[in-house]
């Protein structure tokens, strides 16, 4: 019988991707990629969020509501974990990173959002909602610098690597 992708057969390869080849890839997928689910914990346990997102290197960025059951579970628990995946046609095609880190929130007098908030997309948001682009939005910015990333591309079997590699962000 035919298999039109014979390298995803059989064991996966171990091999690691250097560090450099690694880090573009992820921020490919990134760049590619604007959805993500991100994991809050509060007391009523695990929520899993849709959130349209932005990237700044390996920092991940989305705003939110400031009463949103999201923001409340970051304001108890700053821990995050966040999914980003390419769409899946098969199991060739599957992409994505689980990205950990602590979430910061930064209000609009945060000096430090100056530093993010050129990298976020909001102007088509407030073209669709009919409002006046000289009024930026002033709801929270949520930051996560990646701590670790767990990367899966089974595409990388062909090129004799593992499907799944490991990054952590180097100590400052």
């Amino acid at each position: 019988m035919p298999v039109t992708n014979p390298w995803l057969a059989g064991p996966a390869p171990a091999r690691r991707l250097d560090r450099q080849r690694l880090e573009e890839r992820i921020l490919s997928l990134f760049s590619t990629q604007n959805m993500c689910v991100i994991a809050t914990t509060g007391p009523d346990g695990p929520l899993a969020t849709p959130v349209r997102y932005f990237h700044l290197d390996f920092a991940l960025m989305f705003t939110a509501a400031a009463a949103s059951p999201k923001m409340r579970n970051l304001a108890a628990d700053p821990r995050i974990s966040i999914g980003v995946f390419a769409p899946l046609v098969g199991q060739a095609s599957s992409r994505g990173a689980q990205v950990f880190g602590h979430a910061r929130v930064l209000r609009v007098e945060d000096p430090e959002r100056a530093h993010y908030w050129p990298a976020v997309r909001w102007q088509s948001d407030h073209v669709e909602r009919s409002r006046p682009l000289d009024e930026p939005p002033a709801d929270p910015l949520v930051v996560v610098e990646a701590e670790r990333i767990v990367y899966t591309e089974h595409w990388l079997r062909r090129d004799g690597y593992a499907p799944r590699q490991f990054w952590r962000r180097k100590p400052r």
